[in-house]
Order: C-alpha cells, then sequence, then structure tokens
C-alpha cells in the first residue's frame, strides 16, 4: 500500500517538509508495509520556492538586498538548470516579507518591494534567462512600485523631481520614466489569489490591514493614481486582471513593468513535481496547511490536492490546524481533522506543532486504515 503525503505548511509552525516528516513518522510506525511518497507542495506563496528548487535540483544562492523598511538582508532564491537555460527561483517574501519585519511596528506607507527588485536583478546578474516568483506573505501595500524602482523605472512629480518615499508620495506621481534598458527577461508569478488591484476585493481592502493599513482611502486613491498613470505613460492597463492584487500589488507592478504573467502557483508547483502521476500511484493522498477556511477553495494547495485526488478516483484526507465549519469545505475531504484542541491558543499550538499534529494522525490510524481498505 501505499500513501501520498502532499501538504503545505503550517504557516508560522512547521515548513511543508517538517509536515510531510511526521506524517511519514507516525504512518510507517502504526501501518507496517505500508510506504510513504514524501511530496512537500506550495501554491505559491512561502514554501513555493524550497518546494521547487528540491523538485527540479537547484542550488541556492544569496543576494543581498533590503527587507520592507529597508534594513540589509540576505534573501535566499535557487538557479535551475535544465536543457541549457537557468532559471531563477525566488519568493518575494525572502526579501520584502511579513515575518522579516514582525519586530517592528507596521508601516505600510513607507515598506516597500525594492528588496524584492535587488533580487530580480541579482538573478540576471548571474545569468538567469527566466525568474519565476512566488508572491505570498509581503509586508508590502506599494503597487510593486519598490521592486520597480530598484529595476531603474523613476516615479517624479509635475516638477520632474523622483518621489521620495513610496507609497506614501503616490498622490503626487505625474510622470512614469521607463528604465533606461528595458527588463527583458521573461518573468512567470506563482499566485494563490485572484484579487484585482482596487476595489472593495483589491489588495488594500482585503489584504491591508494585516500589513497595518488602517486608512483604506489613503492607499486606494495613491494605487489609483498609480494605475492611471502606468497605463498613459507605459501603455499597461492590468489593474482588473485576476492576481494584480496580489502582495499588495506587487502582482500588479510585475505585469505592468516587467511584463510578467501570473499562473496559478499550486498548478506550476503540481506541474513540477509530478503530483498526478504521484496521486495516480497512491491508494491514499494525505495532504493539509495551517488553516482549511473559504480562502482554501480558492486556488489553495490542498483543495488543488484533494480535487486531483478525486478526480483520480483516490480517497483524500487533510490535517490542520484548524477547520473551518463549512460544508463546502469539509465535502473536499473524506477526513479533515483540526490538530489544535479548542481550549489550547494558537500561540501554543504553533509551539507545538509537530507534537499535535503527529497525536492528531496517532488517533486517526484506525480512519486512515478504513480508507486504505485495510480495516
Amino acid at each position: 500500500m501505499r500513501i501520498l503525503l502532499a501538504s503545505d505548511k503550517f504557516k508560522g509552525s512547521l515548513t511543508a517538509t517538517e509536515v510531510t516528516g511526521s506524517l511519514r513518522r507516525v504512518l510507517e510506525a502504526q501501518l507496517p508495509g505500508v510506504e510513504c511518497d514524501v511530496c512537500p507542495i506550495a501554491d505559491g506563496g512561502e514554501g513555493t520556492t524550497e518546494a521547487l528548487v528540491t523538485a527540479l535540483g537547484g542550488e541556492w544562492v544569496e543576494a543581498s538586498a533590503f527587507d520592507a523598511l529597508g534594513r540589509p538582508v540576505s534573501a535566499r532564491y535557487g538557479l535551475v538548470t535544465a536543457e541549457g537555460q537557468t532559471e531563477a527561483v525566488m519568493e518575494m517574501s525572502a526579501a520584502s516579507g511579513l515575518a522579516m519585519v514582525a519586530d517592528r511596528p507596521a508601516d505600510p506607507t513607507t515598506a516597500s518591494t525594492y528588496g524584492t527588485g535587488l533580487m530580480m536583478q541579482d538573478a540576471v546578474g548571474r545569468g538567469a534567462h527566466k525568474i519565476l516568483i512566488g508572491i505570498g506573505g509581503s509586508a508590502t501595500n506599494d503597487g510593486g512600485t519598490g521592486m520597480a524602482q530598484a529595476l531603474g523605472l523613476h516615479f517624479l512629480d509635475t516638477s520632474g523631481k523622483a518621489l521620495e518615499c513610496l507609497p506614501r508620495d503616490l498622490d503626487q506621481l505625474a510622470r512614469i520614466v521607463p528604465a533606461p534598458s528595458p527588463w527583458q527577461v521573461p518573468v512567470k508569478v506563482a499566485c494563490d489569489v485572484s484579487n484585482p488591484l482596487l476595489g472593495p476585493l483589491g489588495c488594500t481592502r482585503v489584504y491591508g490591514p494585516q500589513k497595518g493599513v488602517t486608512c483604506f482611502d489613503f492607499f486606494e486613491h495613491r494605487l489609483q493614481r498609480l494605475a492611471e498613470t502606468v497605463k498613459r505613460d507605459l501603455g499597461q492597463d492590468v489593474a482588473d486582471i485576476p492576481g494584480a492584487g496580489a502582495a499588495g500589488g506587487l502582482g500588479y507592478g510585475l505585469m505592468a513593468f516587467c511584463g510578467a504573467e501570473l499562473v496559478s502557483g499550486f498548478d506550476l508547483v503540481a506541474e513540477a513535481v509530478q503530483l498526478r502521476e504521484r496521486i495516480a500511484a497512491a491508494d491514499l493522498v494525505i495532504t493539509g496547511e495551517g488553516r482549511l477556511d473559504a480562502q482554501t477553495l480558492h486556488g489553495k494547495g490542498p483543495v488543488g490536492v484533494a480535487q486531483m485526488a478525486r478526480a483520480l478516483g483516490k480517497p483524500v484526507a487533510a490535517f490542520a490546524g484548524a477547520i473551518d465549519e463549512s460544508p463546502e469545505l469539509k465535502a473536499c475531504f473524506d477526513l479533515a481533522v483540526a490538530i489544535k484542541p479548542p481550549e489550547m491558543s494558537v500561540a501554543e499550538a504553533m509551539a507545538a506543532g509537530t507534537r499535535l499534529l503527529e497525536t492528531a494522525v496517532l488517533g486517526h490510524v484506525p480512519a486512515i486504515r478504513r480508507l486504505l481498505g485495510l480495516a
């Protein structure tokens, strides 16, 4: 019998590799003769680079960059070479991530994607023919303007003076000057959300609060001005494309300033790790992430795994830190288990992730046996 362990990370607690490792330890100890196929997955957010570089046999490098608050950091990304072409695989969170600035009060008016642009420039300097970038976990709401500055674009006021602080000064934006050397390296963006740049479903209203946004109109006005100026000066009208609002508008910026293509992060990783073939070879699929909720239904890894498993006629189970009481969500799985006890705080549960996960799996071995047809 064969079990495929295709889990995403438990954000803030366990990496996808740690989750699948814990699952394997318990299952192989409790189910002699059962073989576990370990397959960490991601959906365009944090962990995407690790999943892809591991799957494709790449090498890790580091770039000198800045975090979202302008402090020097070393940003790690991967280089993968195939058929004579080198592809850089990176995450914006390695330079501009929210977790990196958790030690300081949030200031979304100054938080910048400049470091992400430096990481992209570093990859080109190392000979990358194309770039794949996951854009989950951002600390920014700058529409990708910081990234664009790092790539050589200029944002000017009516007097022709460069704006001093983005996105704060975008209300003074009068003109955008392209970089002296236009960006020519193809960029593919692994994106796990479908939000536009602006409006009630845009980046500011949906994701802004977690980055410290309190005045929605402040950012909406500035990003609207950015979109209008980009359309006029660069001929790019991409604010309404699904995913433009990802990572505080970095999805928009990558399309507008680099001609990037946005793709499903889950689909991209699934293809790279040959997920469909591995599901077809399994008798049971186990997936999971930190929280299964309404967002999980929209492009997130566990539901993508479940849908693929169902299409191939395979039973699928999920373990997660917490699971919303959603009939539509629970219908995706033959077994769905929340590992956090109701009385335990989220902080305590995150610190005890490995123990809680292994205890939950151990307690559901009989159910797993039934799904395998062994009961």
